[in-house]
């Protein structure tokens, strides 16, 4: 019995250190299933929930900003959003693609004038980061993409549209 409970008390720490490197995610609340054509005004940059666009963005890599709209509904089927200052130095973007490489709910694009370096965004959560080498990245990748906040997880990401604001 002793043996046991030694071997269980590592899994116990672990398995609390991964919940405590996500403590700085920013929560919200809105609901989904709210379609509208158009501009969306967000209240968050980049947005983490609300109404969106019938049409959701596919998920990929992209090298020019997204429209909002789009990215939220693709958010609303189980997308992680991966947002950087266009200004991020071309080895930290490198560094979030390898993170995002394979993985086929995220979405990756620069995004001009929020607040942080690198922003990870999914429905209802948002962490703001300072640098693409954060440990935290993986650990909000392995909750969020296809987790439990996503209303409509597991709906398609693959288009059909993926059209960026500069095209």
């Amino acid at each position: 019995m002793k043996w046991t409970l030694l071997l269980a008390l590592p899994l116990i720490f672990a398995s609390c250190a991964k919940t405590d490197s996500l403590s700085a995610v920013q929560t919200f609340k809105y609901a989904s299933g709210e379609h509208q054509e158009g501009q969306i005004a967000y209240t968050e940059h980049p947005p983490v929930g609300g109404k969106h666009n019938p049409r959701w963005q596919k998920c990929g890599v992209y090298t020019q900003p997204l429209y909002d709209q789009f990215a939220v509904h693709s958010m609303e089927h189980g997308a992680v959003w991966i947002t950087y200052l266009p200004s991020l130095a071309a080895a930290d973007v490198g560094k979030l693609k390898a993170d995002v490489n394979g993985r086929s709910y995220t979405l990756l694009s620069p995004y001009p004038g929020q607040k942080s370096p690198v922003v990870l965004s999914a429905w209802n959560a948002q962490l703001p980061l300072d640098s693409a080498s954060d440990p935290r990245i993986k650990d909000f990748l392995s909750k969020y993409e296809q987790g439990a906040t996503a209303p409509e997880r597991g709906a398609a990401c693959d288009g059909p549209y993926s059209v960026t604001e500069t095209q």
